[in-house]
């Protein structure tokens, strides 16, 4: 099953990283926060991954062009007229990795109806490429496969500004809806498992996945809660990326969960 990232936004609220680095290629822990999202994929067996780029979409390239440099040590050797590299304790990834430009101004929707020929005819896995999490990947996935709707989103009750959730006893959601000021109510924390026919409700790029997309499929019944009460902290602001830091220098980070 592949993982789509949504890893193009313009990151506006982090502009004094973002204006070098994609959002989700700002670094914590001296590793891009994408990364540690991949890792807590790959830890539960999923390593296929489609990254919907877009703002300075270059950068994710050369990361992954570069990879198997970054996390191995090199010997250059240049004696004796020769240009050999040897690769020393290589800690490479076993992933597969297919980064797309999705465009600049391509909206969340329009981002992953851009990757559907990369998705394919099968359920994919999809989650926001600025926000970790302890979430069990392998439990949410036979929780999504258990209830037969179309779309699986992760559910956290946190008091923040994202769009929140209805849901019922049955862990239906009802009505995807922008918060009130004052509302209680769980936020979409992304990490959300799709049947591939999903895409079909997305019209084109100034499509918003969190809009009309996710609120069609909610009237329709289709929209199924995961309710997370473990960690979660998205990197939208410095102060979060200061608070991740902190927690990543404890040497016990709550999102780490491979060894």
């Amino acid at each position: 099953m592949k993982v789509v990232i949504l890893a193009g936004g313009f990151g506006t609220r982090i502009t004094e990283e973002s204006q070098f680095v994609p959002k989700p290629m700002i670094e914590l822990g001296g590793m891009p926060i994408l990364w540690h999202i991949m890792k807590q994929y790959g830890y539960y067996g999923f390593n296929e991954f489609i990254i919907c780029a877009g703002y300075k979409q270059h950068v994710i390239k050369e990361y992954f062009a570069d990879y198997f440099l970054h996390t191995s040590d090199i010997t250059y050797d240049f004696t004796h007229g020769r240009n050999e590299m040897i690769v020393h304790h290589n800690s490479s990834e076993s992933w597969k990795v297919t980064v797309v430009d999705t465009g600049l101004n391509t909206m969340t929707g329009g981002r992953i109806r851009r990757v559907k020929d990369y998705i394919g005819n099968e359920p994919f896995m999809l989650t926001y490429g600025d926000g970790v999490s302890d979430i069990n990947i392998a439990e949410l996935f036979r929780y999504h496969q258990s209830h037969g709707r179309m779309v699986t989103m992760s559910a956290y009750n946190v008091g923040q500004r994202f769009g929140v959730l209805d849901i019922g006893e049955d862990g239906s959601i009802s009505e995807f809806r922008e918060k009130t000021e004052g509302d209680g109510s769980m936020i979409n924390i992304g990490f959300m498992v799709c049947q591939p026919e999903f895409i079909d409700y997305i019209k084109g790029d100034s499509s918003v996945l969190e809009r009309e997309p996710l609120e069609q499929v909610a009237h329709e019944g289709q929209l199924m809660a995961y309710r997370h009460e473990g960690f979660w902290q998205c990197m939208d602001t410095v102060r979060e990326k200061e608070r991740l830091e902190k927690l990543w220098a404890s040497g016990k980070p709550p999102w780490k969960v491979w060894a």
